[in-house]
């Protein structure tokens, strides 16, 4: 029997190291007690739904379970995905896995780049191979002052929506009342027909009052493990009486050891004995990986920041 060549080698290869749940490209693999593969995301993915339906997750393979701690890295799977071929997305040549990245930022000749007169309003984006060519013959430097005031004035308002969120932050941060507290959503299910996650954190003090945090995902839509797009939204609760209104702002940001990516967003809100609960409200994060990373974990780990607004 002639032996195989070697792209065919490469790919009964690749099928063989990359797993049954997704034949794409992982650095980071886990492998469940039977040595079945998954990449990373996939892994995280399924732990997301099981939680989502209040099941067991389990290796689509083999259906043992599969969890952070039963499962594992294997690093000899990972350096071989390293090596082998993959196709660049801009000039679709093969390179191996571990320098496909370093050759899309920097070295690619068909990454898409932009025009160096983009700080004056320029918005040519096009293959690096025609940067020299565009640059030569672009109009941008050449326009009149009053031209590039206009252009610039446009620049300077999305640029100042960018700095209003970084100035109100250093705002409250000089109130005499400030408070935060790391916070733990533990998971539960609703007392419901069709049953429905929710998350609720122990009572806490911050302020010298007494508060509690929910949250649910999808804003509590009926099947959201059906659903590729996840989200996440949250409840401030006062369960202290007080004497007069307690008027705040908060917001929510990643624990100390935690690698979720969450945008900060300060809310307000008053509250009152007769309203003394939020509407539910985003919690920042970057996207529907994201959530699955917080779904995925035993509970969530964030940090509450509290600013009492005085008179």
């Amino acid at each position: 029997m002639a032996p195989k060549p070697e792209a065919e080698w490469s790919t009964a290869l690749s099928h063989l190291v990359l797993g049954v749940v997704a034949l794409h490209a992982a650095v980071s693999t886990a492998q469940c007690t039977n040595g079945h593969l998954m990449c990373a995301g996939c892994f995280i993915h399924l732990l997301a739904d099981a939680r989502l339906k209040e099941e067991q997750a389990t290796c689509p393979n083999c259906r043992c379970e599969i969890s952070k701690s039963l499962c594992c890295r294997n690093l000899a799977v990972e350096k071989a995905v390293s090596e082998l071929p993959s196709e660049c997305g801009f000039c679709l040549r093969q390179f191996p896995r571990s320098l496909l990245e370093r050759h899309q930022k920097e070295e690619c000749q068909d990454r898409v780049t932009q025009c160096k007169y983009k700080r004056i309003g320029c918005p040519w984006h096009g293959p690096f191979h025609e940067l020299t060519v565009h640059e030569a013959a672009c109009a941008h430097p050449t326009k009149t002052g009053s031209e590039l005031m206009e252009i610039l004035d446009g620049m300077d308002q999305s640029h100042r929506k960018e700095m209003q969120l970084y100035n109100s932050i250093f705002s409250l941060l000089s109130f005499e009342k400030i408070g935060y507290t790391e916070v733990q959503f533990r998971p539960y299910r609703t007392d419901d027909f069709i049953t429905r996650l929710y998350y609720e954190t122990p009572r806490f003090t911050v302020l010298n009052q007494t508060w509690v945090l929910k949250a649910r995902v999808n804003d509590s839509e009926r099947n959201p493990n059906l659903s590729c797009k996840r989200t996440l939204s949250f409840q401030l609760l006062l369960k202290s009486k007080v004497t007069a209104p307690l008027e705040c702002s908060f917001l929510l940001l990643k624990g100390p050891y935690d690698d979720v990516r969450i945008s900060p967003v300060i809310y307000h809100f008053v509250f009152t004995n007769e309203s003394n609960e939020t509407d539910y409200v985003p919690l920042p994060i970057i996207d529907s990986v994201e959530c699955n990373k917080l779904l995925a974990a035993k509970n969530i780990n964030l940090r509450l920041f509290l600013f009492q607004i005085q008179k």
